[in-house]
This record gives C-alpha cells, structure tokens and sequence, in this order.
C-alpha cells in the first residue's frame, strides 16, 4: 500500500501543477475590442471635437472664398451686355483663373484636413497602445489581442475581454488620477 501511495501523490502533484500552468498560460491570451476603446477613450472626444472644430475653420475659408467668387460671377452676368468683347474675354479669363485657384485651394485644404485627421487618430492610436503594453507588463499577460470586428478574433470567452478593465484605467490616466 505504502508502495502505491508515493508514486499516486507524485502524480497528483504532477497533473496538479500541469493543470495550474493549463489555466495559468490560458489566461495570458486575452484581448480588448479596438472600437469600444477609441469611442470610450475620453481623450478620443477631445481630439474629435478639435480636429472638428479646425477642418470647420478651413472649410469656412473655402465657403467665404467661393461666396466671393459667386458674387462676381453674378456682377459679371448683369454687366456683360454692357462690356466690349475684349473686357469680356478678360473678365471670363479672370473669373476662370479665380475658380481655378479656389479649387486648388479647395484640394490643398481637404488634403490637409485628411492629414490631420490621420494625425489626431494616430495619437489616441498611440496612447492606446503604450497603455496595453504596460498594462499586459503589469498584468503578466504574454499577448493581448485586439479585437476590431474585422475577423481576427472570431469567439473568446467573455473572461478574456478586458475592453471595460483597459478602458477604466487608459481614461483615469487621461483624466490624470
């Protein structure tokens, strides 16, 4: 009996530390949903709202600069009659260039405007990302996948989530707590 008893403990200790590491590796794969993180992320809100508020400042510089250009169209479709040939062919000529540098204009600002908006999401992209990688340091977790809907995650057990947990602690250190 004494015989049976040493080698049934030693395999008991065996599957026991085996099944620790089992569950100890399983809970080192998590993952976080990426787009419930930026539209949660505070900091996000507030880079919108002035990305939002700059592209509507240059975009008010186009709208004032084609009202203008409008406004001499019109003039110029009310005085034609009265305008010799010649004074017609330059003022159609300078009406002409005139749309063709708000349009240039137009293009350089949406161009811009696009930039920017690639700027301002890279940020929060990049705050997001130093938050995960020293919250799975801390946290002792060996890869922390990112969830986007797109496919790369198709199930994962709802222990595994930790969307709300990175969330909570990415916007406290916004908020400066």
């Amino acid at each position: 009996m004494k015989k049976l008893a040493l080698p049934l403990a030693f395999l008991a200790v065996i599957l026991s530390m085996s099944s620790l590491c089992y569950l100890k590796s399983s809970s080192e794969l998590v993952y976080v949903d990426v787009n419930k993180l930026l539209d949660g992320y505070k900091r996000t809100k507030l880079v919108k709202a002035q990305f939002e508020e700059k592209a509507k400042t240059l975009n008010a510089n186009v709208d004032s600069l084609m009202t203008d250009w409008q406004k001499e169209l019109k003039t110029y479709e009310k005085e034609r009659s009265k305008m010799s040939k010649k004074e017609l062919e330059l003022k159609q000529q300078l009406l002409g260039n005139k749309q063709q540098q708000i349009n240039n204009y137009q293009q350089a600002i949406q161009k811009q405007i696009q930039e920017e908006d690639k700027k301002s999401t890279q940020t929060v992209i990049n705050d997001i990302n130093d938050y995960i990688k020293e919250y799975g340091k801390a946290n002792n977790h060996k890869i922390i996948f990112g969830a986007s809907g797109g496919g790369n995650i198709m199930y994962a057990d709802d222990a595994t989530d930790l969307t709300q947990e990175v969330l909570n602690g990415l916007n406290a250190e916004f908020e400066g707590q």
